[in-house]
């Protein structure tokens, strides 16, 4: 039966990429190699994400302040924070787990309001289309730590763009951008280089 691509698949997809054996756990299993391997991967998935896509941007999520200390707490996977609507003029940002309002140099909120966060989703959270980018530029990234040639990886340049535009291409599609709404874009729409 076919699956998608898991975590356990990409790492493995990494470790063939330099002639290594596959492993059957992404745990720490003593495999130095392996071990690398999901590093690079949780790095390349963390850079690829904080750019922000249609998976794993959250519009409009509300963002409450706690009571007495008037602190808005943010989520530990979250990549990036952004006020929006009428609350836009407040210049927020992330600093640790809290959100800092830099105009007024406080963490310290009166009331809530909407943001747009970019969130870190798991491997096994996103589409396909970013499994397959990330997993294709994480073992060219890897090969190239570890063995150092470029020529000798078994995916160059070129398989990473067509990965990179599938998932543009995919992004776009369950984005439902129209140029007639007020959510079009040309820079969210064009501007996908990672």
């Amino acid at each position: 039966m076919l699956t998608v691509t898991t975590e356990l698949d990409a790492i493995n997809t990494m470790l063939s990429n330099i002639g290594e054996s596959p492993v059957n756990t992404v745990e720490d299993n003593g495999v130095v190699d392996a071990v690398l391997a999901r590093q690079i991967l949780t790095s390349t998935s963390i850079a690829v994400q904080t750019r922000g896509w249609h998976f794993n941007t959250e519009l409009g999520y509300p963002l409450t302040p706690t009571f007495p200390e008037k602190e808005i707490q943010l989520p530990p996977n979250l990549l990036r924070v952004d006020s929006v609507g009428e609350h836009r003029s407040i210049d927020v940002v992330q600093r640790g787990n809290r959100l800092y309002d830099r105009r007024n140099h406080t963490y310290q909120f009166d009331h809530g309001f909407k943001a747009t966060l970019v969130i870190l989703l798991p491997f096994d959270d996103m589409p396909e289309s970013a499994r397959g980018y990330i997993t294709i530029k994480a073992a060219r990234t890897f090969q190239e730590r570890i063995v150092g040639a470029e020529e000798q990886s078994s995916f160059n340049a070129k398989d990473e763009m067509r990965a990179l535009l599938t998932l543009q291409n995919s992004d776009l599609k369950n984005a439902d951008y129209n140029i007639l709404s007020d959510n079009f874009t040309t820079a969210n729409a064009l501007d996908r280089r990672i």
